[in-house]
Formats: C-alpha cells, sequence, structure tokens
C-alpha cells in the first residue's frame, strides 16, 4: 500500500467513527442570574440526541462543581440530589428545567449578572464508553428567555 491509499484509508476510518458518535443537540439553554453574594444557580436547556447516550458531566469556567441534579416529591417534599448520569434516548427530548433535572452551579466564582453569558462543556457517553463533548453557550437570564 502506498503512503497516500494509507492515508486515504486512516481519513475514512476517522470519518467513519466519527459518523457513528451521536450527536447532541442544545437549544434554549439559559443560567439562572446570581445576586452578588449568591454561590450556587441553575442552568437549563433541552437536549437531544441522535443515538442513545448519556449526560455524565459538565464544568464551566464560572464555577467551580458543576452536576447533574434532580429535583423530585418524596414524602410530600421536594428534593434535591446529584445524579451520576442521566439517560438521552435517542431522539427524545429530554428537558432541563426548574422543578426537575438541571445543571447545578456551585462555588460560583463571580456574580451571574442578566445580559452575560455562561460557557458550560457538556459530557455524553454511548454505550460502548465513548465519549462526545459539547460546549453551550448560555444566556444568564432571570427567567427562561422566550
Amino acid at each position: 500500500m502506498n503512503h497516500m491509499a494509507g492515508a486515504i484509508l486512516a481519513l475514512s476510518v476517522t470519518m467513519a467513527t466519527s459518523i457513528s458518535q451521536a450527536e447532541v443537540v442544545v437549544t434554549g439553554a439559559w443560567v439562572r442570574a446570581t445576586v452578588v453574594s449568591q454561590k450556587a444557580t441553575g442552568a437549563f436547556m433541552k437536549l437531544v440526541s441522535d443515538n442513545d447516550v448519556t449526560l455524565v458531566s459538565a464544568r464551566s469556567d464560572i464555577a467551580g462543581t458543576v452536576e447533574v441534579h434532580e429535583m423530585k416529591m418524596e414524602n410530600d417534599v421536594m428534593r434535591m440530589r446529584a445524579v451520576d448520569g442521566l439517560k438521552l434516548p435517542a431522539n427524545q427530548p429530554v428537558e432541563l428545567k426548574s422543578g426537575g433535572y438541571h445543571l447545578m452551579m456551585m462555588d460560583l466564582k463571580k456574580q451571574l449578572k442578566v445580559g452575560t453569558e455562561a460557557q458550560i462543556t457538556l459530557v455524553f457517553k454511548n454505550a460502548k464508553g465513548d465519549s462526545e463533548t459539547t460546549y453551550v453557550h448560555a444566556p444568564v437570564a432571570l427567567t427562561q428567555p422566550k
């Protein structure tokens, strides 16, 4: 095999690998604005993947920690807890919203003011353990933008 044929074969394998990974589309992303001394807030968005994947982690340069959280009623009390991952079934929208699953941004490094933007990195894994990273630019607002 000559050098050019080997390069073409390597490129074909790379393209096939990237095509087999899921693509996660993020819409409606936003982060709740904070007051001066507030150290935590929520990030919300809708996620749709073309393959079954799991959201396994998130991070942002404005927060020391970003966790996937779930809120649900237990014995007439609303409880919030971190979850190890959030499954995204293929082609089924999963909404991160207030009162449900959301991203909890903690140890904030600064006040999040309305009109600014938060950058969030989301990491997904498929059943084979392959990772995909998605970058989100979310406006900071008091309520969900229309």
